[in-house]
């Protein structure tokens, strides 16, 4: 009798319930991050949310979560090798949400460095993450263990 060590089947199936993780976890952050993006460069303006503007932030985040959640939850679930880019990447794409009420509202530019000008031209309002955690803290966890595993999984299918 001997052993084979882990099942590649489960080592699948654990990268899958991590990614149903983590997208889960992004749908449940995008909205609140969308909220507090609008809101921190009204407050940095002197601008306060009038109904309007609150009606016009509640419509991007259920756009932002549809669209944005939805792209992250299709590429989680797609077999790694068929992943063309990241979820980081993905939700990058979100700061259009936050940065067309922001234009609606008529806030101002803030300034940025050269190098967020040069990487991401269309963020004027400074609001790309630079990690999963900067969107909310709560995606660090379950972004660290789906890399993990996904690593684990893909340097295995390779032999490794």
């Amino acid at each position: 009798m001997s052993d084979a060590g882990p099942n590649r089947d489960d080592d699948e199936a654990r990268l899958h319930d991590y990614a149903v993780a983590l997208a889960d976890a992004v749908d449940a952050a995008l909205g609140p991050w969308v909220w507090r993006c609008v809101e921190f460069r009204c407050a940095d303006a002197g601008l306060t949310l009038s109904d309007d503007a609150r009606a016009a932030t509640s419509a991007a985040v259920a756009a932002c979560t549809s669209e944005i959640g939805g792209r992250v939850r299709s590429l989680l679930l797609c077999d790694i090798d068929e992943q063309a880019g990241t979820p980081l990447t993905v939700l990058r794409d979100a700061v259009g949400y936050p940065t067309a009420v922001l234009d609606g509202l008529g806030v101002p530019d803030v300034a940025r460095d050269d190098f967020a000008r040069r990487s991401f031209p269309g963020d004027r309002y400074d609001l790309t993450p630079a990690s999963f955690a900067e969107i909310d803290e709560s995606l660090h966890e379950p972004g660290l263990a789906w890399g993990a595993a996904k690593a684990f999984v893909h340097r295995r299918r390779r032999g490794g």
